[in-house]
């Protein structure tokens, strides 16, 4: 018998004797030194306590001595010797172990049990309550259920144990652990997801991840998302709702980068904001506009002004290291909704709305995916938003179980990508994160590599740098998500024809922020709707817009097509 073979024998013997031991006796109450042991196991001192808990195991008996045995055993586990661990596991009486030794002894053989590709083994070992352990220990007691679960292929319920787990956890591990629930998710068939989620009770950590999943694939909600508090309007200040839900704020701030860098594309945020704020005949909140100047501090000084003024809701920040410095205030005195994604998710209360290069990358991944397109050729380009929209579209359609036929990076003047166009053999479809200068370019290529008549979509950078219908024909026949506004009109904004010949900030590339401005009006305005609906959502100039479980306003844009060189709706996409 091999080394392997004898380790697995020997941790699998030592989990049958576990099993046979249903019932188990009182343990002794552990002593002033074994505490002292363990205290140095918690400070990341894992080999001390080690040494301190054998020696001590030398010189007990009976249960004592199988409590000391097993907590060593964790210890050296835990300094990264499994070889010393494993000398004593046969030393230990299973049925004498009791509370947090007896757990942290199951949480070894289960991790043992992972390194080994035992899941199974693993899933025996984390029965019972992980309640006597510490915060940290509980945290890696599901994560590795969690493993198990995967391992076994039922990635609902390794999902579920990572949202316990995400509770426990902050900073870098939550955020990586809630990409891996997001993983899970994604490769769920549609059926599965919402029959499972409709079953979680309320309350239960997976509820939100698997409601932002469904609402990704424009599936229902089963019911409301789980919020807390924070998220109950201050009746004190506002009036009752309108029937629709129109509950606007009593008094609004809207923080912008006036002054700076990014006072360019804040001016038609501005006067979208102001578009949708003024063609509202009914009440309407008293609003001031504050320069952030572009900065985390103007952000952050600009913020507390507006605090000290009264104000019971905030607009902005723009900047996405503005909405950084604001989310790592948490708690915010006043509730706000950022107009950019954060590092973090927002703070409890607060909100989150953007146009990410990343939401239109997953968008796209959905859209073919919902089509059954499963090999996909990519073409992105160099600049960061290509970089951004690619690398989610890659990550989700992988996610789902999407093929990546080949990935081709170009400039902004593309240059002969025929040879590699060649190679992406059996493409059912191309993705195209590139502007509308650069697709002309690419469009006679793919035609010649027989590409022409695949699926083409592309990301709302499409638009950017075309408008004379002779040159875009090139672009006929490529899909890519558009706004609400531009393509089918929306309520309370002039069509958006008309509007551009009148006003400089809502023509060409402005369109799309000036759209962003109305909505992020439209949302302040019906955010109690939004937070307790289930239905369609909030038809916006941008899209349908949601609210997840995390505070994230998600949306469902429209589609459009270049039809004789001319950008043209087409309904849902179809």
């Amino acid at each position: 018998m091999n080394k392997q073979a004898a380790r697995i024998s020997a941790l699998s013997l030592s989990m049958l004797l576990f099993v046979g031991c249903a019932t188990t006796s009182v343990a002794p109450t552990t002593s002033p030194a074994q505490q002292a042991a363990i205290a140095l196991l918690e400070q990341g001192k894992p080999r001390e306590a080690a040494q301190q808990l054998e020696a001590q195991a030398a010189q007990a008996r009976g249960a004592g001595k199988s409590m000391l045995l097993a907590d060593a055993a964790f210890a050296w586990h835990d300094a990264g010797d499994d070889a010393r661990a494993r000398m004593l596991i046969p030393q230990v009486q299973v049925r004498q172990l009791s509370g947090a030794t007896r757990q942290r002894y199951h949480l070894m053989l289960a991790e043992q049990a992972l390194a080994e590709q035992q899941p199974a083994v693993a899933l025996q070992a984390l029965t019972g309550s992980n309640d006597p352990l510490p915060p940290a220990l509980q945290t890696r007691w599901l994560l590795a259920r969690a493993q198990a679960l995967e391992a076994t292929g039922d990635a609902f319920a390794a999902a579920a144990e990572r949202a316990r787990a995400g509770v426990l956890l902050s900073g870098t591990a939550r955020s990586d652990n809630q990409r891996a629930i997001t993983r899970l998710l994604a490769g769920i068939n549609d059926a599965t997801l919402s029959s499972r989620a409709a079953a979680l009770p309320v309350g239960d950590p997976l509820y939100n991840h698997a409601g932002r999943a469904l609402l990704g694939r424009g599936l229902p909600l089963p019911r409301p998302f789980d919020r807390d508090a924070a998220w109950q309007v201050d009746t004190g200040k506002r009036p009752p709702a309108d029937v629709d839900g129109y509950r606007p704020p009593v008094k609004l701030a809207v923080l912008l980068p006036l002054t700076g860098n990014l006072a360019t594309a804040a001016a038609p945020v501005r006067d979208g904001l102001l578009a949708g704020y003024y063609g509202e005949g009914r009440r309407r909140p008293q609003i001031d506009f504050l320069d952030t100047r572009g900065t985390a501090a103007g952000a952050i000084a600009a913020y507390d002004k507006a605090v000290a003024a009264g104000t019971d809701f905030v607009v902005g920040p723009l900047g996405r290291d503005e909405v950084d410095a604001l989310f790592h205030r948490d708690p915010l005195q006043v509730p706000l909704l950022a107009l950019n994604r954060g590092k973090d998710a927002p703070p409890p209360g607060s909100a989150a709305f953007s146009l990410a290069p990343e939401d239109d990358g997953i968008m796209a991944a959905e859209y073919l995916l919902g089509r059954e397109r499963g090999n996909v050729l990519v073409i992105a380009s160099n600049d960061d938003s290509g970089r951004r929209a690619s690398a989610a579209f890659k990550e989700r359609f992988a996610e789902r179980g999407g093929k990546l036929a080949a990935s081709i990076n170009v400039g902004e003047a593309p240059g002969d990508i025929s040879a590699q166009l060649r190679q992406a053999a059996g493409v059912d479809a191309v993705f195209l994160a590139v502007k509308g200068n650069q697709a002309r370019a690419l469009a006679p290529q793919l035609a010649l590599s027989g590409l022409a008549g695949v699926s083409r979509v592309g990301t709302s950078q499409l638009v950017n740098n075309t408008g004379k219908a002779e040159e875009d024909t090139a672009l006929d026949g490529i899909i890519y998500p558009s706004e609400a506004w531009t393509t089918r009109g929306v309520a309370g904004l002039p069509a958006a024809s008309s509007l551009a010949s009148t006003l400089p900030t809502a023509r060409g590339g402005a369109a799309r922020l000036f759209a962003f401005g109305f909505d992020a009006w439209k949302i302040t305005a019906y955010l109690e709707k939004l937070a307790t609906s289930t239905s369609g959502g909030l038809s916006g100039a941008t899209g349908a817009l949601h609210l997840d479980g995390f505070g994230n306003v998600l949306r469902t844009p429209a589609w459009s097509t270049f039809s004789g060189g001319r950008p043209t709706p087409i309904g849902d996409g179809r």
